[in-house]
């Protein structure tokens, strides 16, 4: 599965290295996975399997690290982060819980490994942690460097609430106590920063905005076909993005084409299968694969269920010159305040998004100005020199 969240972070690190800054990007759990160039060591800490077994095993917590080395090595857990695998609700809130314990926690020997490794580099001028999931990191690492620590706030309450009870809520109060630990919080919308300062409490004056920026290398619009209209999806198949949504709304019209394209996670397979024969899937394809379907389609939608903090998917639709059609709750509001290029419709609505949806079948003309418009507009406000430049501001300003 290609991560928004990896692919956010990988981008960001391409483009400081580019700036002439020196970057050490590190893989947590299993390798990185991404559409472009990949600045990631190729070491991986808290192997995934590793933490598995620890989790699973109190006799794992003890093994000597020759032993661990078979498990940790990258032909291991890329083998293993290649298969399906489906994840017990239970255990992952039990993992998620570990983690957030950090030392005082049962994969205390990982943070270990960490911080003997961090001693043996040069001290760097800041840390960045990619979510508040692995906030435990920042008191060991801030303890053996002496560096500033930065939290980027890049979706982690989905995942929150969806863990159940009592691992919820105590993840929740880990988080929490671990606020102290970090120098700043990067959000990567306005309404994630102000949203996030409720969810966890966070002191206002300590997070700061970060627009999301992308790598325009590869995507750029395409003359539209003449006949037809073709409606687009492309994120992960599930639930709570909404392509049931889209389903309902394209059902409604005559003389529409719905395509969809994204990861299938092994939990979502009868959702896909159920909605399958109503579209036409694609499946996960590369980034090639992805311009070349965001420029064959007139009009992009992922009507999410849950309020998104990112929406990366927009930025590239927008960069191949698609306009879109989201709902008007999460970033989307301000994303189609600053390109103007798209329509918003009341969330978890059908009817509405049918609506806005035959309005651009029937005005070819109103397409290519909301395209044409969010092309401009994403080269303005999400480029990577955009989210390079506000990222070191706040980098600076903790270091």
């Amino acid at each position: 599965m290609y991560c928004g969240s990896c692919m956010r972070d990988n981008a960001l690190a391409g483009a400081l290295r580019a700036a002439g800054h020196d970057v050490v990007l590190t893989p947590v759990y299993t390798p990185t996975l991404t559409d472009e160039v990949n600045y990631s060591l190729n070491r991986v800490f808290f192997g995934g399997i590793s933490v598995y077994l620890q989790q699973k095993s109190a006799l794992f917590r003890h093994t000597p690290r020759f032993l661990d080395k078979l498990w940790d090595s990258e032909a291991a857990l890329r083998m293993a982060s290649q298969r399906s695998v489906g994840v017990d609700p239970r255990f992952l809130g039990e993992m998620t819980v570990s983690m957030l314990e950090g030392e005082r926690g049962p994969i205390r020997k990982e943070f270990a490994k960490l911080t003997e490794w961090l001693k043996t580099e040069s001290r760097p001028d800041v840390i960045s942690l990619p979510f508040t999931l692995l906030i435990a990191l920042a008191e060991p690492m801030k303890r053996v460097t002496g560096s500033p620590v930065v939290c980027t706030l890049q979706g982690e309450d989905l995942f929150l609430d969806g863990l159940e009870e009592p691992w919820r809520s105590r993840s929740l109060e880990l988080i929490r106590q671990q606020i102290r630990h970090v120098d700043a919080f990067v959000a990567t919308s306005e309404y994630y920063a102000g949203y996030m300062t409720g969810y966890l409490g966070i002191p206002a004056e300590k997070v700061r905005v970060v627009p999301l920026g992308i790598n325009f290398t590869g995507l750029g619009p395409a003359e539209k076909r003449p006949a037809g209209f073709r409606v687009g999806f492309f994120a992960r198949i599930a639930p709570e993005k909404g392509l049931h949504h889209l389903i309902e709304a394209v059902e409604l019209l005559e003389g529409v084409e719905l395509h969809a394209a994204g990861y299938n996670l092994p939990e979502h397979r009868e959702y896909l299968a159920k909605w399958e024969k109503r579209m036409i899937y694609h499946g996960s394809p590369d980034r090639e694969g992805k311009a070349e379907f965001l420029r064959g389609m007139d009009v992009l939608s992922v009507p999410t269920d849950y309020v998104e903090p990112k929406g990366l998917f927009v930025l590239e639709s927008w960069a191949c010159g698609t306009p879109v059609v989201q709902p008007a709750h999460g970033a989307f509001p301000e994303m189609i305040r600053k390109t103007g290029g798209g329509l918003l419709v009341p969330p978890r609505d059908p009817g509405a998004l049918a609506a806005a949806l035959a309005k651009l079948r029937d005005d070819a003309a109103l397409r290519r100005e909301l395209g044409a418009k969010g092309e401009a507009g994403v080269r303005e406000h999400y480029s990577m020199e955009a989210m390079t430049r506000a990222a070191l501001d706040v980098y600076h300003g903790v270091a």
